[in-house]
């Protein structure tokens, strides 16, 4: 019995996806609930999984491939039969494990892993001699093409006299490859924000003083009580809700005429994937404690490094934060990430001379950056919304006693 493994539904949001890897190929075994093939969506990549044991019988769609939710992968066999061992020997042109495309490509019909080749190296398989069974094409006759091709350049420059001196161009070269689907949306993200909103940024530093004394006070027991230690990024995020109570403008969006007020505050926290950007969204983080804040937060990074954020955790939010700081940015000016109306950006922690009581003093300092949309958030709105951010750091105290 044959049964059709197929792409899982997109949400509304999401058009198509790329097929990224095959985990298995034709003819081996799948257990239910492995993972297939993954495939790429502009926000986060799935898995795929064997819906049922039994034999990958056949592959729908290849590597690279665009695909849309609900539509067939692949046949997976799910009667067993007895061991054949002359299925180990490739048969009419096909590897081990693999199974001949039905469909001809330059009127010959090939496997999967040849078929990848032909269209990787741009090949024309009618200038190539096929050993297989009835002149087919098999892999090594694709790897053995691509060797010689790869040894006629060096074979050419030892025969010709070396120059005078060696041309700078000739040691140049260049890669084109295909952006991922995240990167691709990143940068129809960046445009339409640039694009739709009038925006402008804000400066402000902070001394975290305070903030260190803090958390090296507490940090031990914080982390017996709560089994994680106490960063810097619970601390902006309660110091960043506290200041959207205060100014519920900057925690509202605008759809179409009208201004969108959200009485919640769902917070994204920027996190950098091989990838690119990705902005899982903290919920509710007002009803958070520093704990578990700190234990999302690592539980974000942790996902998006390995792939595995949902569509559930990219989606909403109210107000963004992201943190250049890690890798040593002094200042920035971040992007909004839009229907939001502002994104607080965090740079390197820094010793600086400060003055106090009219001394001159080494502090933790930090420069912040609030960008906004002018559209709907004044300038006043904005400074006091930055320096109600600036005053919560410089006393994180008050954000315990909500003072």
């Amino acid at each position: 019995m044959q049964i059709k493994v197929t792409t899982p539904l997109l949400p509304e949001s999401v058009q198509d996806a790329r097929l990224l890897e095959w985990r298995r190929q034709p003819g081996e075994a799948v257990t239910r609930g492995e993972t297939l093939v993954e495939m790429e969506t502009d926000k986060v990549v799935l898995d795929v999984p064997a819906p049922i044991d039994g034999v990958l019988l056949r592959i729908l769609h290849a590597e690279g491939d665009i695909v849309t939710g609900g539509i067939p992968l692949a046949l997976i066999e799910t009667e067993t039969a007895e061991p054949d061992s002359r299925k180990s020997e490739p048969q009419n042109g096909t590897e081990p494990g693999e199974a001949e495309e039905s469909f001809p490509i330059y009127n010959q019909p090939v496997s999967p892993s040849v078929r990848r080749l032909l269209t990787e190296h741009h090949l024309d398989a009618t200038q190539i001699r096929g050993t297989g069974k009835d002149g087919r094409l098999t892999k090594q006759d694709i790897l053995d093409c691509l060797e010689i091709q790869q040894a006629k350049p060096a074979i050419e420059t030892v025969a010709m006299p070396p120059p005078s001196s060696p041309s700078p161009r000739e040691e140049r070269g260049e890669r084109r490859v295909p952006m991922t689907r995240l990167r691709a949306r990143i940068a129809e993200r960046m445009i339409q924000s640039q694009h739709n909103t009038a925006t402008l940024t804000t400066f402000n530093e902070v001394n975290l003083q305070k903030v260190f004394e803090l958390r090296n006070l507490y940090k031990a027991r914080f982390e017996q009580e709560h089994n994680i230690k106490l960063g810097f990024m619970s601390f902006f995020v309660k110091a960043a809700v506290e200041a959207l109570k205060r100014f519920p403008i900057v925690n509202a969006g605008i759809d179409g005429d009208d201004i969108v007020y959200h009485d919640y505050y769902d917070i994204g926290i920027a996190v950098s994937t091989d990838r690119g950007l990705v902005v899982p969204v903290l919920r509710d983080a007002d009803k958070l404690d520093f704990g578990s804040i700190e234990k999302a937060v690592l539980e974000f990074s942790r996902k998006a490094r390995d792939g595995k954020l949902s569509f559930e955790d990219l989606s909403g939010g109210t107000f963004s934060i992201t943190n250049g700081g890690i890798y040593g940015s002094m200042l920035s000016t971040p992007i909004l990430n839009p229907p939001q109306s502002g994104i607080l950006g965090m740079h390197a922690i820094k010793e600086r001379p400060v003055v106090e009581n009219g001394q001159i003093v080494i502090r933790p300092m930090i420069y912040l950056a609030f960008s906004y949309d002018h559209r709907l958030i004044d300038g006043r709105d904005a400074v006091l919304f930055l320096y109600a951010i600036k005053e919560l750091l410089e006393d994180p105290v008050r954000m315990v006693l909500n003072v």
